[in-house]
């Protein structure tokens, strides 16, 4: 299981929020950067959102893309395995009784490359019950054996609110 359904609730809630989902916008840049220079042929957004990502990103050749979020019912079927892997404000979004499933999953779902961040600290946002939109709120340390175990970590950069880490396939 990757997300309760009680939580998947919450989070269609939150997607109604216009300003919802909007760091992947920040990154694009990054992630047209990654997709030029690995000549990436197929991405797969995981954690869509709003699917804005796809929208901004501008790279020199056409790539197929795919979405995936489980709030969003037109993109919620289990997705299939790409060549890229974008997760842009995801994890920390992740009931923490359920990150290793997530994370096994992205691993599945990662043929060559991915490219992730973590925001470390809270949200912005409150989910109706009053808890932080970001459930794991844990610096780079307790995240980055997640990653080692399921990934070859090909760098990793600190940024204002956490990090992101570009990834191989092991």
């Amino acid at each position: 299981m990757l997300i309760s359904e009680q939580y998947r609730s919450e989070q269609e809630k939150l997607h109604q929020n216009p300003n919802y989902g909007v760091a992947s916008v920040e990154f694009a840049p990054i992630v047209t950067n990654i997709i030029n220079q690995l000549e990436v042929s197929e991405m797969l957004d995981y954690g869509a959102g709003k699917g804005r990502l796809g929208q901004t990103i501008d790279p020199d050749h056409t790539i197929m893309i795919d979405h995936y979020d489980p709030a969003r019912p037109e993109w919620s079927a289990t997705p299939v395995a790409r060549q890229f892997v974008a997760c842009i404000d995801v994890l920390e979004h992740i009931e923490i009784e359920l990150i290793d499933n997530v994370l096994d999953d992205l691993k599945r779902v990662t043929i060559e490359y991915g490219f992730f961040t973590v925001h470390t600290g809270p949200a912005k946002k409150t989910l109706s019950d009053g808890r932080n939109a970001h459930l794991i709120q844990k610096d780079y340390r307790w995240w980055m054996p997640r990653l080692w175990s399921r990934f070859r970590v090909l760098t990793m950069q600190h940024t204002s609110s956490g990090f992101y880490v570009i990834v191989g396939a092991k």
